[in-house]
């Protein structure tokens, strides 16, 4: 640990300030995704529904511990705060001051598991080691059986992994951009191929472990809880089509459980990253990345559908599926009572639970629109696309311009510069005083 360029020596305390706001960049709001149980033998357990991610004003996460082992870096990406670079205080944990952290603030009830991510100190080995120690030492030594989610480090070895993820709940090998060609030009000590090898590699191991567990039922899991990645959305010139191509490829080829897209925060001057803006991060179309993605994980959609290369960005006054469905209306109104539950899913107002429970409920019944409220579908957005018993609930002309102006709630925040409302795409680089619109 002496290699570290570290300007004094610090405690405890001032190591956590340092690398838990040199986290925050890292997402990872989820949650653990996982049903293992502790044992009895030691402390915590890991329930799916059990971590639960939250952000107080100040930065603090009240349910996970999300820090950096080290801000120390020998990588210099242009957008990274941590870039080698860069002239600001560098400081590092020891696996055991990351233990005694996790484990003092478990006790104290302020966490239920940790995040781990990292800098890489030395070289990708040296650096994913000491993460190895780290949560050994935890697992075996301090008997934490809650949730872990540790970030892989590109370019370590297969071994060095195969050890980690044997002892994390989830595991995460950050895309950072979504082209190669963005990648080479803002992180060119980093390769498309040493992030997608170790992203093919937990897939691999995952499978090859999921036959053990077949098999040997107390054999240990690897990496239960399954892969995610995160890229930077408006550092780079990629469409929202694009963007969304790559996430679809990456669940289709790679079986993550989720693409995270971070809107790209201007910490750094750089003629490479784009000009700052008076506006701050993109977080609209962050906001719009994460409403299509999950489309492509739970409602069927494709990004074919809801993007083109002639209509490559989303919508900036609806949603993705909104957006569709104006665009379909040649699919609308669909009959409540007939309609098959794929059908269902691509109806404005209706979500996973509520098809679910409008298939099972007309089993036994004829369903109108009272009992849809009841079983939660959102009647102001689906009102326009459905028909109880043939029926609309009010009566409604199918026109794009009408159905949009009565969607759009008149005290609603719109971007400024809008104008008079159409139903008309909106470029999300056309208008550069886009200000964030909150639904």
């Amino acid at each position: 640990m002496d290699a570290f360029r570290i300007q004094k020596e610090k405690t405890l305390y001032e190591k956590l300030a340092i690398l838990a706001d040199a986290a925050k960049y890292d997402v990872a709001c989820t949650s653990s995704g996982t049903r293992r149980r502790g044992d009895g033998t030691g402390i915590g357990n890991c329930e799916q529904a059990g971590i639960c991610h939250s952000f107080t004003p100040d930065g603090r996460c009240v349910s996970l511990l999300k820090i950096l082992f080290t801000n120390e870096c020998i990588f210099d990406c242009k957008y990274c705060i941590n870039r080698a670079s860069n002239d600001v205080e560098r400081t590092a944990f020891t696996p055991d001051e990351v233990c005694r952290l996790t484990i003092e603030f478990y006790r104290r009830n302020y966490i239920e598991g940790l995040f781990l991510s990292s800098g890489v100190l030395k070289s990708p080995d040296y650096t994913m080691r000491l993460i190895y120690e780290t949560l050994c030492r935890l697992r075996t030594r301090y008997r934490f059986q809650g949730y872990i989610h540790v970030k892989a480090i590109p370019g370590a070895s297969q071994d060095l992994i195969r050890m980690t993820g044997f002892l994390a709940d989830r595991m995460s090998i950050n895309l950072e951009l979504p082209t190669a060609e963005s990648l080479h030009r803002l992180a060119p000590h980093k390769s498309r191929k040493s992030i997608l090898s170790p992203m093919r590699y937990v897939q691999e191991q995952r499978k090859e472990n999921s036959r053990e567990l077949s098999l040997y039922h107390h054999a240990p899991q690897f990496v239960p809880a399954g892969q995610s990645t995160q890229m930077i959305i408006g550092a780079t010139p990629e469409s929202d089509y694009q963007i969304v191509r790559v996430a679809e490829s990456l669940y289709r080829k790679f079986d993550l459980k989720r693409v995270f897209y971070s809107a790209f925060v201007h910490v750094n001057d750089d003629s490479a990253l784009p000009a700052r803006s008076d506006y701050g991060p993109p977080l609209l179309r962050e906001h719009r990345l994460y409403q299509a993605d999950w489309l492509l994980r739970y409602y069927h959609f494709s990004a074919d559908e809801l993007l083109s290369e002639e209509r490559p960005n989303f919508n900036l006054v609806l949603d993705p599926k909104c957006d569709w469905a104006l665009r379909h209306l040649e699919c609308f109104p669909v009959e409540v009572n007939q309609a098959d539950y794929e059908t269902l899913l691509r109806v404005p107002g209706i979500g996973y639970t509520s098809a679910r429970r409008i298939v099972r409920a007309r089993r036994t019944g004829i369903l109108d629109f009272p009992d849809l409220k009841k079983m939660g579908v959102v009647l102001k957005w689906a009102l326009y696309f459905l028909t109880c018993r043939g029926k609309m609930m009010y009566p409604v002309r199918m026109n794009e311009d009408f159905i949009l102006r009565n969607l759009l709630d008149p005290r609603e925040k719109l971007p400024k510069g809008l104008g008079e409302i159409s139903y008309r795409q909106l470029s999300l680089f056309d208008d550069k005083q886009i200000e964030e619109v909150k639904r």
